[in-house]
């Protein structure tokens, strides 16, 4: 039960990676602002955040479990908090999904949009009404750079977090009315458990229904420009979760939040041309042409820049 004065911090997704390294971090706050609400849909898999927290864990930090796909459990977790009452909602649950399109199952695309569009939908239809009572609230949705600029061979996260970033521009402007601020955290590559065993699954998997070519680039231009980039220019989920830490007590927090400063240029070169051509085909040059560079190139960039731009963030203020 969170103290007079702190505010109920609920986080999805935090087994792992960045919910995670936020539940912990805001726990850990010095000057105990916060207590977090930390969920996941399996209890089972709460020892690596529990060994993390430390002391804060049964202090400033508890733990619930919810799954965002299902209604039922959404609502438990919520009824579960004393008069419903969340002052900050982070919702960090997601999935990945990457390959070749013909060979990804309509199944699997709806599973990734039931977690990362539907999932969030869920979360904030909960909170949302008693926010609007209160007339204060602050809700944060990580998001992704691939939700501004999509990305060869990730159609159908980029589609999801596309459909994200659409429902919270417009939502937005409706909250402010009601004092209740919405938030997105746009991260580049991330350092993670989650990434890393993705990267190794595909690598390994068969494609039936895909053409030979495509294959082909997919494991042997995409998948090795993919990692370099991982390695190169990825952040910690520490990162990410000191730019949200850094959003929540920001006094005018931004709308967007890019966690990377060296994906601005990409995004600005999708509005610098209104035709779309410009991105499409300087993606295409990046991986089809210069694709067996790419591994020069950032091995080059990694020792030269001596990992100080992994670890840069944008500053909400």
């Amino acid at each position: 039960m969170a103290s007079p004065g702190q505010k109920v911090v609920l986080i999805t997704g935090c087994s792992s990676g960045i919910g995670l390294r936020m539940a912990v971090m805001l726990a850990n706050d010095e000057q105990k602002r916060y207590h977090v609400i930390a969920t996941m849909r399996d209890l089972k898999r709460k020892d690596k955040l529990v060994e993390a927290a430390g002391d804060a864990y049964g202090k400033t930090l508890s733990l619930a479990v919810l799954d965002v796909c299902n209604d039922d459990s959404v609502k438990q977790c919520i009824n579960g908090i004393k008069d419903r009452h969340v002052d900050v909602l982070i919702n960090n649950a997601g999935i990945g999904l990457v390959g070749p399109l013909e060979s990804i199952p309509i199944e699997e695309m709806k599973k990734v949009f039931e977690t990362n569009f539907f999932g969030v939908i869920r979360m904030i239809k909960e909170v949302m009404p008693d926010m609007k009572k209160r007339k204060g609230g602050h809700i944060i949705v990580v998001s992704s750079v691939m939700g501004l600029q999509g990305v060869v061979f990730n159609d159908v996260y980029a589609a999801s977090k596309f459909a994200m970033e659409g429902f919270c521009e417009s939502l937005a402007v409706q909250l402010l009315k009601f004092n209740v601020t919405l938030s997105l955290i746009e991260p580049g590559p991330v350092h993670t458990e989650f990434e890393a065993k993705m990267i190794q699954d595909v690598k390994q998997k068969e494609y039936p229904g895909t053409d030979p070519d495509t294959v082909h680039y997919f494991k042997n231009v995409y998948l090795p420009s993919s990692v370099d980039i991982f390695e190169t220019l990825g952040q910690t989920p520490d990162d990410i979760a000191r730019c949200t830490k850094k959003v929540i007590e920001a006094s005018s927090p931004r709308f967007r939040n890019l966690t990377n400063p060296l994906y601005t240029p990409i995004v600005a070169l999708k509005y610098a041309d209104e035709t779309g051509g410009l991105s499409v085909h300087a993606f295409y040059h990046m991986l089809f042409n210069l694709g067996p560079l790419m591994h020069v190139s950032m091995t080059a960039m990694k020792y030269l820049t001596c990992g100080c731009l992994r670890s840069r963030t944008v500053s909400p203020n």
